[in-house]
Order: structure tokens, then sequence, then C-alpha cells
């Protein structure tokens, strides 16, 4: 996998810019949570005041909140009021109550001065609740609104009779009361000054009730903000996640295809064609897969992950152990799902690589299939690897299926285990409701993140296999590779064919498939080959174009050593039939023009015609734009053997190489072809192997092959008196009245 990653590189700026909309995408989550908590906790609890300071309060009110403070926090708090006298005109809308009292207002509102007044109020505020609880405790039921903490009833000169009793208070008293105060949690006091503040809002005259709605439309329009961010940043990840996934992927495909390219036959030998097409389509499809996921899962779980930790510990870390279980009960499951997932993750590319190979075969071979009448057979075969992998997946994904509802139960637990510990924190003042419902909110996030990083094992497993997969065909070197220097050919020996004591075997064979070969191909000349089924001819033929080197000797093409010019100037040289016909999908123009793109119509014409091809050719009313369909299914074997002999007559290069190429040629034919093709090839060197006699006594060089080593090299006359091979040969094909 890692071996692939400077595929990302071009892609850089694009994974930076998607990593940081993951970070904002993630802020989005993340802070979500925190304004759910403000609306319950201040717009709900606190009627949308947010602080325990008022910004205006009655002189009575003032006197009663002062009593309970500490004489540096009595002093604060007076520096930063003013005392307005009642009948005032300039505040008496905002506070009715100025018509006939006096209010203290608050002179600044500054941030910094609310931080510093706030925990004074709350602390003061908590200070009589603990103070009323003890007086309650002693003297019946003179304090009984302050003791059913239920202050919306409360009776204003009840409450403020109470400030003597507060301000004679002994010294000791009120330090043990606000002892007892500082005790609480700082939310918890602050939220209980807000009811003190609520209280001296409603005396005031002030609008209690759209204070409220104004904070909580506010916080919901910040909600809806931050959630379009997240959403707008989520939508920017998936475009560029697809962008650098599917630019990779092309570039990936680009290389592989390029790199099969340049494969000589003993890689084609190493690597099946269907595990070929498999690395170059599937597998690359997963490395696609896993870079679109990636982006989008892998980056942003850790970052929500790590993220939701912070705020827990921020807002609240008395049950942090409740995060710490869920994440030991996660990485618990996770490692037991895959040990047991994880071997036959390893297995699924190497079974669709089986189920491709069978496949191919069927449909490739069909006609044979069903000449012999193995159509059950090859379903059972179909079926059989069908199953395998179909078992496989079906494991696999039994196992992941079983990893979500268990992931989905400990959520749900986790979330009990929250609302009761939570509750029970609640009830004593310990935390605060909207505190315990965002902290369920990110435990959930956390527990999100756990369970996208475990998405991404059930793909990562899979991806690495199919990486390294792709990886051994891009590390593969090619047993052939052009020269750092080359030689230019030589004009004076141009289709001039040599062999130099040729010997050649296949890569791990022990032994040599051809011997000794040395002989000379020259222009103006046809050069046959003929002998027994494997003799070597085909592999003789293919040493001559570099799909295979020789391992011993040398073969000389216009006067230089094939080794020491490139494949694509040795292949301009060549025009190469081979022994079974291979069509494109196109027309017929495009398949004769497929070595000559600059061919003109006249030049394809009349390689059709010396290709004996233009009268099955100019029967269709299409003619040559006759579209050709896969492999050339829509043509016989004799028809595509013609079109693949004239495509390489348009080409005109200094060599013809037919490989067994009239085999599926009728006798006339064959004989109209040859004639039409002598003419035609006049100045060319012709190869030529083939099979039946008939094509080619009349060459003027006939070699003879024998379990790889020359047999015989002469006329046709010549090795019927001097090669009793050929003699077989000729034999067993001509009557004797031909021999003679």
């Amino acid at each position: 996998m890692v071996k692939l990653a400077k595929y990302l590189k071009p892609f850089t700026v694009s994974l930076i810019v998607a990593i940081a909309l993951l970070f904002g995408q993630a802020l989005s989550d993340l802070n979500l949570p925190n304004y759910m908590s403000d609306i319950v906790n201040t717009g709900i609890q606190q009627n949308g005041i947010e602080s325990a300071v008022p910004e205006a309060i009655s002189e009575d009110g003032f006197a009663l909140m002062t009593s309970l403070m500490k004489e540096q926090d009595k002093t604060i708090v007076e520096q930063h009021y003013s005392l307005v006298n009642a009948g005032d005109e300039k505040y008496l809308d905002e506070y009715p109550l100025l018509e006939s009292h006096n209010v203290y207002l608050l002179k600044d509102t500054d941030s910094s001065i609310i931080d510093q007044l706030n925990p004074i109020f709350g602390r003061a505020a908590s200070t009589f609740i603990e103070i009323s609880k003890q007086l309650a405790a002693s003297s019946g039921d003179q304090a009984a609104p302050a003791k059913e903490m239920d202050m919306s009833n409360i009776d204003f000169n009840e409450l403020y009779a109470l400030t003597p009793v507060f301000q004679q208070l002994p010294a000791e008293k009120l330090d043990e009361a606000i002892a007892s105060a500082n005790e609480m949690d700082p939310a918890m006091q602050v939220q209980t000054g807000t009811a003190f503040v609520k209280l001296m809002y409603g005396e005031l005259g002030m609008d209690v009730g759209k204070i409220q709605s104004m904070y909580i439309m506010k916080t919901g329009l910040f909600m809806l903000l931050i959630a379009l961010g997240g959403a707008i940043a989520a939508i920017g990840v998936g475009y560029l996640s697809a962008r650098v996934a599917a630019g990779v992927a092309k570039k990936l495909r680009r290389d592989v295809f390029s790199k099969i390219e340049s494969f000589s036959n003993n890689e084609f030998d190493k690597f099946s064609t269907s595990s070929l097409i498999t690395r170059t389509t599937n597998d690359i499809t997963q490395i696609q897969m896993l870079i679109i996921m990636g982006i989008r899962i892998l980056f942003y779980a850790p970052i929500l992950g790590v993220g939701g930790v912070i705020m827990v510990l921020r807002e609240n870390s008395s049950m942090t152990w409740i995060i710490g279980l869920a994440v030991a009960l996660l990485i618990a499951l996770i490692g037991v799902v895959f040990s047991v997932a994880m071997p036959k993750f390893k297995m699924i590319q190497k079974l669709i690589d089986k189920l491709n190979l069978v496949s191919r075969e069927n449909l490739s071979g069909l006609t044979v299939v069903r000449a012999f009448s193995t159509q059950e057979f090859e379903k059972k075969r179909f079926d059989n690897a069908n199953q395998d992998l179909t078992k496989t997946n079906l494991f696999v994904n039994r196992v992941m299926v079983f990893m979500m509802p268990a992931m989905m139960l400990i959520m749900n637990l986790i979330t009990l285990l929250i609302v009761w510990v939570g509750a029970n924190q609640v009830a004593e003042s310990a935390m605060q409701v909207g505190d315990m419902m965002a902290f369920m909110q990110y435990a959930m996030q956390i527990i999100m993140s756990f369970l996208m990083i475990s998405m991404m094992f059930i793909m990562v497993p899979r991806a690495s296999v199919s990486a390294q997969r792709i990886v051994e065909v891009l590390s593969t070197k090619p047993s052939i590779e052009d020269p750092v220097q080359t030689k230019p050919f030589k004009s004076n020996k141009t289709g001039v064919v040599e062999f130099r004591d040729v010997s050649f075997h296949y890569q791990d064979a022990p032994e040599d498939v051809l011997t000794n070969i040395t002989f000379t191909a020259k222009p103006g000349e046809t050069t046959a080959f003929i002998g027994s089924t494997g003799s070597g001819k085909s592999t003789l033929i293919n040493l001559i174009s570099r799909f295979y080197d020789v391992t011993q000797g040398e073969i000389i093409v216009n006067g230089v050593n094939v080794k020491d010019v490139t494949q694509h100037d040795l292949h301009d040289q060549i025009g190469y039939v081979p022994q079974k016909g291979v069509l494109m999908s196109g027309s017929i123009a495009s398949n004769l023009r497929y070595g000559k793109r600059e061919a003109s119509d006249e030049e394809v014409h009349l390689a059709a015609e010396i290709a004996q091809a233009t009268d099955f050719i100019l029967k269709d009313e299409d003619g040559f734009e006759k579209k050709i369909s896969e492999g050339g299914a829509n043509v016989s074997g004799g028809q595509k053997q013609r079109l693949s002999i004239a495509r390489a007559l348009v080409k005109r290069p200094p060599i013809y190489i037919f490989d067994d190429s009239f085999s599926a040629l009728d006798y006339k034919t064959d004989i109209a072809l040859r004639q039409a093709l002598k003419k035609y090839t006049g100045d060319s060197t012709v190869l030529i192997v083939a099979q039946r006699v008939s094509t080619i006594r009349h060459a003027e060089q006939i070699i003879v092959l024998d379990e790889g080593k020359i047999v015989g090299i002469g006329t046709h006359e010549e090795l019927l008196q001097n090669c009793p091979t050929y003699l077989e040969i000729a034999s067993s094909q001509l009557s004797k009245e031909e021999l003679q």
C-alpha cells in the first residue's frame, strides 16, 4: 500500500484542502452539542438569562445580594453599579419599577466585567440557598420559599424582609454558608444566580419571556448556520475525495496498462490473462474506493474522536470513565472480529481471479464446450468457483454484520449509563441537564468515530491485497528491455535476417527448445520453416520480433543485433501475421490501417485484394466500413486470416513474417494469395511458417526443424533428395507424381 502512496503526490493540494474541510466539518459537529446544551441550560432552565449578573436590580434586591457577599466581593460589585433614582424617564420604559423605586444599573457590560462578577453573584445566590436551609431547619417556615427552591411565586416583601437577618448573621455563619456554596459546581452556582436574576427582572417589570425566546432563536440560528457550514464542508470533502480517487485510479490504470504493454511473453507466462484483467479493473477499483472512503472517514474519524474527548474533558470530567469503558469494549470487539475475518479477506481477490478465469475460458471456448457437450461440467466448474467466492464473502459479511448490532448495543448501554450517572449528578446539583445531554452526544460521536474506523477495516485488508497485486505488476521488471544506447540499422543490409548459432529455452525450463540455429534470410527471397508439431517453428519466429530473447547466440536484422535497437524500431521493420488471427473492434478499414494509420484507401484496397479478402468484404453493403465485433467473432477463421495478412501488407515493411497464416485457407485461395503475395513482396524478406508442403514448395530456402534443431536447408527439390525428415513430411501430403 505504501508503494502506491506516490500516486497521491499530484493531489497534495486537494488532500490538504479536503483535510482542512474535514476539520471544519468536525468543528461543526463538535460544536452543535454545545449549542444544544446552551439551549437547554440557558434557554430553558435559565429562561434565556446567560449570566448571574443582572444588568439592572432594584435597590432592595441589591441590598439583599450584597448582604450575602464577602466584603471584597461587595466592594467589587459596588464599583460596577450606579444608582438611578426613581422617576428617571431615561430608563423608565425599559424598567417600569423605576417609576416608584430606585434601581441599580450595571455600568459596563464588557465580557471581562461579566466574567469577574458572574461567580460573585452566583456564589451569593447559592449562599442565600444555604443560609435559607439553615434558617428553615432552625426556625420553622421563615425561609420556606427558599427551602422549596421554587422561586417563581416568592413574595418580594417576604424576601427582602430577610435582608436584616442576613446582615446581622455572625461572620462565621456567613463564611460557613459561603464555603458550603463553593462546594457546588460553578455552573450550578451560575444557574442558581440566574434564577435570582429572573426574579429581579420580573420585579423591574421586564419581559422575561421575550428574553428567553430571543435567546433560543439566536442560538438556534447559530446552530443552523454551523450545520449549514458542516454540510458544505462535507459536500466539498466528497467532491475532492472522489476527484482524488478517480485521478489516482486513472494513473494506476494507465501505468499498469503501460507496464503490461512492455511485458514480453516471459511475463505473460508468469501472470495469467484473467489475473491481469482483474488487477487492472477490480483491484484498482478497490484502491479507488479505499481512497474515497479513506479521505472521508479514515481522516475524519480520528479528528471527530479526539475532538469529542477534548470537548468531554472540557465540559465535564467526572464521567470520562464511561468513555474509557466504551472505547475499551469497542477495541475488544474490533480485535475479535478482525482476528476472525482477516484471513478470509486475503482469499477474496484470488477467488475473484479464479472466477474470472473460469468465466473467460467458458466464454472464449464456448464452441468447444458445446461441441463436446460439456455444458453441465462447465456449469459445475463455474458453480464451484462461484460458491467458493460466495461462501467467503458471506462469512466475511456475517462477521461484519455481527459487529454493527454489537456496536449499537454498546452505544445504547453507554447511553443508559450516562443517563443514570448524569441524573444522579443533576439531582446532586453537580451537573446541569444540558451538560448531560451534550456529554451523551459527545459519547455517541466518539463511539461513531470507532464505528467508522471499523468500517474502514472492512475495506483496508481487501484493498491492501489489491495494492500488493498491483505493485507486483508495476514492480515486475520486463525481461526484454530497450538498450540504453541504440545502433542505427545498416541501409545496405535492409531486410537481411541472420541467426548465428542461436539457442533458446523457456524460463525455468530444463532443456533448450532451439539449439544452434544458424541461417540467413535475404531480401527478395522466401524463407520457409517446416517441421513436426513442437519442433520449435513458432518459437524461432518469435525470437526475431524479440517476443523472447535468445539464450545463446545472436539474431541480426538489417545488419544490427536485435538487442541493440529499440523494440519499436525493430517492429517497424516487420509485418507480422500471427498464427491465430487477431482483429480489434472497429471497422475492417481501421483494422487494415492498424500498422499504418496514414494509409490511403488505395493502399488498403490493394492489400485486401492481394490477401484475397476483397470478395467477402464487398459482398457486405458496408464494405470496408463493416464493423468487426470483439475478437473478430463476426468473421470466419479464413476471413480473419486474410484480414490479418492484409493488415501486414498495408504496412509495407522490409520483412514479412507469416506464422502458419495460411492454415485456414482453401487450396485455391492459398495458391492465388501466394502468387499475388510474391509480386507484392518482391523486394522484401518473407519468412513463412507452414504445415503444408504445398504452401512453401516454391520458397527459395526451406528450413526443416526437428526437436529444435535444423536437419535440413535447401529448396524443395534439394530437400527431397537429402533430407529424410522433409521427405517424410512431403510424402505424407503429396502424391508420388508431385514428389517427382
